[in-house]
């Protein structure tokens, strides 16, 4: 069933729901369906592990786990879990820094850079599916009101 259908459901009743409880519970729902997508269409990894692999390819040089879990939004141990079966299956070394040997850094193997290349195509197309009828606009609003309650939510620990 999609969020469309459960909308649209008549034995569900989100007439009276808050917007923002709304959006907050349609997010959710959106990633649980996102993720089953896209585990399907990935054979060897999951859909959490290749997009650390994403956040990996973003950073200029080897993120450290620390850094990596920063951006990935996740903690630091579940962070390492992910990388530890990517490691196994040769996607990711994790080092020692040679500046800091308290802290272990992560690169892609060539395996996985293999790997995103021979995906990538497939990637595109499934991206512009998903995207299809949705204007730059809808896009650029979406994300600056991502990033505005992302900021929101960080206010919340200093109070």
């Amino acid at each position: 069933m999609r969020i469309e259908d459960i909308v649209n459901d008549e034995n569900i009743n989100v007439k009276g729901i808050n917007t923002s409880y709304y959006l907050l519970g349609l997010l959710s729902a959106f990633q649980n369906r996102f993720q089953a997508m896209a585990d399907t269409q990935m054979k060897e990894i999951s859909w959490k592990q290749f997009f650390l692999i994403i956040c990996i390819n973003m950073c200029k040089e080897d993120p450290s786990i620390n850094e990596l879990s920063e951006i990935v939004g996740s903690s630091h141990q579940n962070v390492k879990q992910l990388l530890i079966k990517l490691e196994n299956k040769d996607f990711v070394e994790i080092y020692i820094d040679e500046m800091d040997k308290r802290k272990q850094r992560i690169r892609m193997t060539e395996y996985c850079k293999r790997f995103c290349e021979k995906n990538d195509i497939a990637t595109v197309g499934i991206m512009e599916k998903m995207f299809a009828g949705i204007t730059e606009e809808q896009l650029r609003i979406t994300i600056e009101t991502l990033i505005l309650i992302d900021k929101n939510m960080g206010k919340m620990g200093e109070d």
